[in-house]
C-alpha cells in the first residue's frame, strides 16, 4: 500500500510540474516589448535550431509578402530582433524557425486573414490609439443570423450599435461595411478594428452615433469559416459566386432586415456604403444599381475591374444606372486608393468615367499599397464626413 502511494504522489508531482512547464512556458519571456520610444524587441526560445528569422508587415516587402530579418541567438537559446522606431501603427508578424513559419508562442493575440494567421500588436502615440480600447463609453458588437430569400437561406452578419443605443429610443444612421476577397462578417472587426475606430470617434466626438452593419459577401456561404454549418475548413481567397452579381442583387434582404429589427433612419440621407477592395466593387455595383438608397458612398482600394463572371443583370448598363445615381443626388462619393496599390491604374479609369459624365468625387491618396493599414486609415478618415 505505501509503495503504491509513493508511486501514486510521483505521478502527480511529475505531472504537475511538466503541466506547469506547459502552462508558463519554460523561461519567462516578454515578445513583443513595446519600448518607451517606439522601438519593438521580439523573443523566442529554440536553443536547438540553427536559424531564426522575424517577418513583419513593416518591413519592406518581398513581392506580395512581409520582408524578413535574422535574428540573434543569446544566452539559454532564446533569440531577440530590435526593430528600428516604428510609427503608430497595428503590425502583424510571424517568426521563420529553420525555414517553418510560425506564430510567437509568447504572444496570444492573433489574427487571421483569409487562411493565415499572424501574431499582432499596436505601437501608440498617434494613429494607432484609435484601434485601442481606451477608457471610453463602448458600444456593443452583435453576431446576428438573418433570412436571405434571395440566396435561400439564413446568413451571418455583424453588427456594431453605438454606446447608449440600448437604453435609447432614437434612430440611428446605418453604414453598411463591406469586407474585400477572402474576408467574412469577421474581416471588419479583427483586421479593420472598426468598433475601436467607431468607439474612439464617437467619444471625440468626430463621429455621429451610428449602427455598422458588417455582411458576409462570399454569397456560397451562411457565415465564416467556421462559424456556419461547413463546420472547419481551410478558408479560400475567393468563394464560389462571389463576384457574379448575386451578392449584389441580393443586399436588400441585408437592408430590409437592418431596418426591420433595428432602430434605424430609413431614408437615403441616413444610409451609406463602403468597402475595401472587393467590398468597393461590391459597395460601387450596389450604390448605382439600387440608385437612390444610399447617400454616401466609399470605394477603399476598390476592385473595379472587368470579369468574366460579370454578366448578370446587376453588371449591365452601368454607365446609365451611374448617371441615374448621379442625377438622383448624392452627398459624397469617396474614393482612396494607394500609390503602389496593384489596382491604381484601375482606380485611374474609373475617375476618368466619372470626370466624363460630370460626377463630383472626393479622391484621398496615400501611401503604400493593397493593405489593411491604408483601409482602416480610410474608415477613420470617411466616417467623419458621414451623416452631417
Amino acid at each position: 500500500m505505501k509503495k503504491l502511494i509513493l508511486v501514486t504522489m510521483s505521478i502527480f508531482f511529475t505531472t504537475s510540474v511538466f503541466s506547469q512547464q506547459a502552462l508558463f512556458g519554460g523561461q519567462e519571456i516578454i515578445s513583443p516589448e513595446v519600448k518607451e520610444d517606439n522601438t519593438v524587441v521580439f523573443r523566442v526560445e529554440a536553443p536547438n535550431v540553427s536559424e531564426v528569422k522575424i517577418s513583419g508587415d513593416w518591413m519592406p516587402a518581398e513581392g506580395f509578402t512581409p520582408g524578413s530579418a535574422s535574428m540573434v541567438k543569446g544566452e539559454k537559446g532564446v533569440w531577440a530582433y530590435t526593430t528600428k522606431v516604428l510609427p503608430s501603427e497595428l503590425y502583424t508578424y510571424s517568426f521563420i524557425i529553420d525555414g517553418f513559419k510560425t506564430t510567437d508562442p509568447n504572444n496570444p493575440y492573433l489574427i487571421r486573414d483569409v487562411a493565415s494567421v499572424t501574431n499582432i500588436f499596436i505601437v501608440g502615440g498617434g494613429q494607432a490609439d484609435l484601434y485601442k480600447v481606451n477608457d471610453i463609453p463602448h458600444g456593443t458588437v452583435a453576431r446576428r443570423w438573418y433570412n436571405s430569400p434571395g440566396n435561400k437561406m439564413d446568413r451571418r452578419l455583424t453588427i456594431y450599435t453605438p454606446p447608449g443605443y440600448e437604453d435609447s429610443n432614437e434612430k440611428y444612421p446605418v453604414l453598411y461595411l463591406l469586407h474585400g476577397a477572402g474576408g467574412d462578417e469577421e474581416a471588419w472587426i479583427a483586421l479593420g478594428r472598426s468598433t475601436q475606430i467607431l468607439d474612439n470617434l464617437i467619444a471625440q466626438g468626430k463621429v455621429k452615433p451610428m449602427i455598422v452593419v458588417m455582411p458576409n459577401g462570399n454569397v456560397s456561404q451562411d457565415g465564416a469559416p467556421g462559424e456556419g454549418h461547413e463546420g472547419f475548413y481551410k478558408p479560400q481567397f475567393m468563394a464560389p459566386k462571389t463576384m457574379d452579381g448575386t451578392y449584389e442583387a441580393t443586399f436588400m434582404d441585408i437592408i430590409n432586415f437592418v431596418e426591420g429589427n433595428y432602430q434605424v433612419k430609413i431614408d437615403k440621407s441616413n444610409r451609406a456604403i463602403c468597402g475595401l477592395s472587393m467590398g468597393g466593387f461590391h459597395s460601387m455595383h450596389i450604390s448605382r444599381y439600387y440608385e437612390n438608397t444610399f447617400d454616401c458612398v466609399g470605394l477603399f482600394s476598390a476592385a473595379i475591374m472587368d470579369r468574366e463572371d460579370a454578366s448578370g443583370k446587376v453588371y449591365s448598363d452601368i454607365d446609365n444606372t451611374l448617371k441615374k445615381q448621379m442625377e438622383n443626388g448624392l452627398k459624397l462619393y469617396w474614393i482612396g486608393m494607394g500609390k503602389t496599390d496593384f489596382l491604381y491604374d484601375s482606380g485611374v479609369q474609373y475617375r476618368a468615367k466619372l470626370d466624363e459624365m460630370g460626377m463630383k468625387y472626393t479622391y484621398r491618396e496615400s501611401e503604400g499599397g493593397h493593405i489593411w493599414k491604408n483601409w482602416r486609415i480610410y474608415l477613420s478618415e470617411f466616417a467623419p464626413l458621414l451623416f452631417k
